[in-house]
């Protein structure tokens, strides 16, 4: 039976036994939050592009209240899916949780690479677009030093470029759930063993990499869970709106990928999934090597208990690799997107970054 109208559903509910009824009120809620229900605003925190360069943009998010701290703040995202997912809506945002606590916050936005971008390397970005967002960054908050976090793979970027860059003033830096020994990946390593995952044909014969590769492969690490859980459990929880906000939220951005530029995309399996360059002093960009030892900027590590992404031992690793001498490792009990989204994001990592920054900003 096809049932679309209001009255409908109403004949169709009148006629099941009265222990189903819930039932069919969740199924019926779930139908119209995936079918009807209008999509959810993201990234509401105000904010203005204050420089830009291909398709990245640099926003400076903007606030009414005097900001209380010194230094201000860049934050880095990967080059997979879009950064909202720390501004994903009010009261559960990180971004809003900084700028309330009198932070002068920026974000780094890669933008949305064409065909046109598949040379792009990781060397481009690390080179050439953080260390000009941060010099932006000084320059518009007239600040001596900043702060800089790097949130999965930005993190690891952002290590590379202050391992390159040490003489560019930064005090601070804040790695969130991002790998830097990728020795042991989990399933990640069978997927992309270089015996079988041909890194050069994937590349050569794409150009730039589909975001539904990259979110595919991610859920198949978990795939009864990752395919099918999200839709369990929204039918499940269907009578709870403050549930059927956050999910809608959530997968609003899980669905939001970006394609992966096909040369930055080579670089990121061969040199660090498959040869595990980095956390071996072995990776070059751009004819430097990289030497994580270069970093001596005071260093707040988090992990995610739950993260099968970025493996809390492959977090953690950065801690022997650098020199600073004012460094702390903290394992969250969330995992990799709930570190940043949802109430033990609001209960736990917010305060744990804010206060640790807080103390390291004036």
């Amino acid at each position: 039976m096809s049932v679309s109208s209001p009255t409908e559903w109403k004949q169709l509910y009148e006629t099941i036994p009265s222990e189903f009824k819930d039932t069919y009120s969740r199924i019926k809620r779930a139908t119209e939050v995936m079918t009807t229900d209008p999509e959810p605003e993201v990234g509401l925190t105000p904010k203005e592009v204050i420089w830009t360069k291909n398709k990245a943009k640099l926003y400076r998010y903007v606030s009414d209240q005097p900001k209380k701290h010194k230094l201000p703040l860049l934050m880095v995202y990967a080059l997979i899916n879009k950064p909202y997912i720390l501004d994903l809506t009010k009261g559960n945002s990180l971004v809003e949780y900084l700028v309330n606590r009198g932070f002068d916050v920026y974000l780094l936005d890669w933008g949305t690479p064409g065909y046109e971008d598949k040379n792009m390397k990781l060397d481009d970005y690390i080179l050439d677009y953080i260390p000009r967002a941060v010099r932006k960054v000084l320059r518009t908050s007239k600040a001596d030093e900043c702060s800089v976090l790097g949130y999965c793979m930005g993190g690891t970027m952002t290590s590379i470029f202050a391992a390159l860059h040490p003489e560019l003033p930064i005090r601070n830096f804040i790695f969130m759930t991002s790998p830097f020994d990728f020795e042991d990946t989990g399933l990640y390593g069978s997927f992309l063993d270089e015996r079988y995952f041909d890194i050069d044909n994937v590349v050569e014969t794409l150009g730039v990499i589909p975001p539904e590769m990259i979110d595919f492969g991610n859920k198949m690490l978990k795939p009864i869970t990752n395919f099918y859980g999200p839709y369990v459990n929204l039918i499940n929880r269907a009578d709870n709106e403050k549930f059927v906000t956050s999910w809608k939220l959530l997968q609003k951005w899980v669905a939001d990928g970006i394609p992966f530029p096909g040369e930055a995309y080579r670089q990121w399996i061969r040199d660090f999934y498959q040869h595990n360059k980095l956390i071996k002093g072995e990776l070059v960009i751009r004819g430097r090597k990289v030497d994580l030892k270069n970093i001596t900027a005071n260093i707040l590590n988090l992990s995610a208990e739950r993260d099968h992404i970025a493996q809390p031992h492959q977090v953690e690793a950065l801690m022997n690799a650098v020199s600073s001498k004012d460094k702390e490792y903290v394992s969250l009990p969330t995992g990799h997107v709930s570190v940043t989204f949802g109430p033990k994001a609001v209960k736990v990592t917010y305060p744990t970054v804010g206060n640790w920054l807080e103390k390291r900003s004036n």
